[in-house]
């Protein structure tokens, strides 16, 4: 019997704290990265840190008032937010 399985990374469950962003996958493995890796989150309020929600099945988190997403891969590979230069 075949059975198709994802080998991406799902996000379940998301918690933000004034340090920072852990991420509960669905295979069981919990990451966390510094809040800092995200100037826009680093940079916003308690409560705008609160307002996200998880992309399609998991995939990622996106805070849409601060216009910040961040990736189940992201978090895993440990690539930080690059802020960007104002013209």
């Amino acid at each position: 019997m075949n059975t198709a399985r994802s080998v991406e990374p799902r996000i379940r469950h998301v918690t933000v704290s004034d340090e920072l962003i852990t991420a509960h996958l669905a295979d069981g493995r919990t990451v966390s990265v510094p809040l800092s890796w995200s100037w826009r989150l680093s940079e916003a309020t308690a409560e705008q840190r609160q307002n996200f929600e998880i992309l399609g099945t998991g995939q990622g988190v996106r805070w849409p008032e601060l216009d910040e997403d961040i990736s189940a891969e992201g978090m895993l590979w440990g690539v930080p937010a690059a802020k960007l230069a104002l013209r």
